[in-house]
Order: C-alpha cells, then sequence, then structure tokens
C-alpha cells in the first residue's frame, strides 16, 4: 500500500482523489480492497479536520465497486457505469480523524451478476467498510454497465463538449451546511418552504473531476446531504443514505431539490427536473 490503484480503473482523473491503493480476491465473487483516506479533504472531511464525511465512505465504496467490475469482471475502461441504488450506513464515532490517515479495509462481495455475452451488464455487491478490524459501514449498491455505442444512443447526442451548464446561482451561507467555502455550497435559495435549486458548476474540482455530460451522483447526493442538514435544525448530522437515481440529471436544465421529514430522524430528498424525478433519497440523521 504504497501507491493508489491506477486512476483509470476507479473513473478519476486526479490522483488526490483516487482513493483505493490495493485489492485481492478472497473467494468466489469476494474480494478486498484497501484505500486510504486524507486527513484534509475539500469536502469529505469536516471543517475543522476532526471527523470524515459518511460520503467519503460512500465514495470508498463507489470506487472499489468500480475497480472490481474493471480488474476482476474485464468491463472495458470505456465502457459507462449507471448507477440504480446506493445504500450506506456508518457507524457513529467511528469516522474520527486520527494522527495519521485511515486505511480502511473495504470487503466487497458481488451478488445477482448479469451478463450480457461473456462480460457482465450489471450487478448488485455488498461492502463492509473495516478500520483497524472494527466494522465502520455496511453498503448495498446496484449499477448497470452500459459500452460506448449503447450510452451515445441513451444520450442522444450529450457529450461533454456539446452540452454546457448556465452559471451556477449564488448559494446558502457556508456555515448553513456545514460547509468552508461558498464554491462547495450545491443548494441555492428558491421559491417554497425546504425547496432549493441545485448549484451545478462543472469547475468544481471533486464533483467534475473530469468532464462530464450529465450531474455526478456524488453532487446529488452531497444536496441531499445538505438538505438534510438544513431541515434538521436540532443538532443532527446525516450518517446512512439510501438513494434511487431514476434517470440523468442534465447539465443545462435546472434541477430542484426538496426535503421533508421521514420517520423519526430520518429526511426525504427528491430532486426532480422538468415533470421528471431524477433521485430520491432518505437520509439518516444523529445526534451530533
Amino acid at each position: 500500500m504504497t501507491a493508489t490503484v491506477p486512476r483509470q480503473l476507479v473513473h478519476r482523473a486526479a490522483l488526490s482523489e483516487t482513493l483505493l491503493t490495493g485489492w485481492r480476491r478472497t473467494g468466489d465473487d469476494r474480494f478486498s480492497v484497501s484505500a486510504q483516506w486524507p486527513r484534509a479533504h475539500g469536502l469529505h472531511v469536516s471543517p475543522d479536520w476532526s471527523a470524515y464525511d459518511p460520503l467519503l465512505v460512500v465514495e470508498t465504496v463507489r470506487q472499489a465497486g468500480t475497480l472490481i467490475t474493471h480488474a476482476e469482471y474485464d468491463v472495458p475502461l470505456d465502457h459507462q457505469f449507471v448507477m440504480q441504488e446506493f445504500q450506506v450506513a456508518t457507524v457513529a464515532g467511528r469516522l474520527a480523524v486520527g494522527p495519521l490517515p485511515a486505511e480502511p479495509e473495504v470487503e466487497l462481495v458481488f451478488t445477482e451478476v448479469q451478463y450480457r455475452g461473456r462480460r457482465p451488464a450489471g450487478a448488485r455487491y455488498t461492502a463492509l467498510v473495516r478500520r483497524e478490524g472494527e466494522p465502520v459501514a455496511t453498503a448495498d449498491v446496484a449499477f448497470t454497465v452500459v459500452g460506448g455505442p449503447v450510452y451515445r444512443r441513451l444520450r442522444g447526442g450529450r457529450t461533454p463538449e456539446s452540452v454546457t451548464a448556465a452559471p451556477p446561482p449564488d448559494g446558502l451561507a457556508p456555515a448553513d451546511v456545514n460547509r468552508a467555502l461558498p464554491t462547495d455550497v450545491v443548494l441555492a435559495p428558491a421559491d417554497g418552504t425546504d425547496r432549493w435549486q441545485l448549484r451545478v458548476d462543472t469547475a468544481h474540482p471533486v464533483f467534475f473531476d473530469h468532464p462530464l455530460d450529465h450531474v455526478p451522483g456524488m453532487l446529488l447526493l452531497e444536496a441531499a446531504r445538505q438538505a438534510a442538514r438544513l431541515l434538521r435544525a436540532d443538532d443532527q448530522s446525516p450518517v446512512a443514505y439510501h438513494a434511487h437515481f431514476q434517470r440523468y440529471a442534465e447539465l443545462d436544465e435546472p434541477i430542484w431539490i426538496e426535503a421533508k421529514g421521514g420517520h423519526g430522524t430520518d429526511v426525504q430528498v427528491v430532486g426532480t427536473q422538468g415533470e421528471s424525478t431524477v433521485f430520491e433519497c432518505l437520509v439518516g440523521t444523529a445526534a451530533r
């Protein structure tokens, strides 16, 4: 664990955003993936550098599934991944930043692998994230994989070069969503109670680590995180996410984020574009 895995295997352009350091097969459709979490990060470490954000776990699990799909199931690098469902729950008190970067291990089990010919066309996998041997989080992920020609047909000619996002509107105050920088605020005021416009800034170096033709899922999850913090005014912090992604979120059309209280401390967040739902996410919160 002296270097990261090849960044192309986790769909990242920046080495600094590549979290994984290695992997090995442990059984049939079972794998162990090693990672390193930086002690400071613009998004995924708290502004006071005391705690890792649960969305860092999400990104780690996403990268782990992508790595294994390419490296162990031989899916070509030019294929596109379409996220369908992402569920993660973190363990309270296990995400503190220590004196050294954390080096978690992610135990993956692939199930429901669907093949088109000899290559997977989709799968579900579960993840158990351990830190120093102790469970930190569990996750359940479902996705599909499409080749270049199919993806281009799905996107109807939309490419990173042909689609331009509108300038992002002014956002909320960073402190309201526990962010240090205005550029990391992804919600802007909108008409109505508990309703905001998504700020899409394609210059953001984390959400848009490389050019995309759609809004990435991690930006939508960050919107759910910020919306939940705004709705929960009783010092509750997001610790779990259960998201369903229905369709691509387009860069050049407004996206609206709405939140409402769910059962107990849960917050239900819905993103819409035009007349369609883009994603739904149940955010679980706990006292900070």
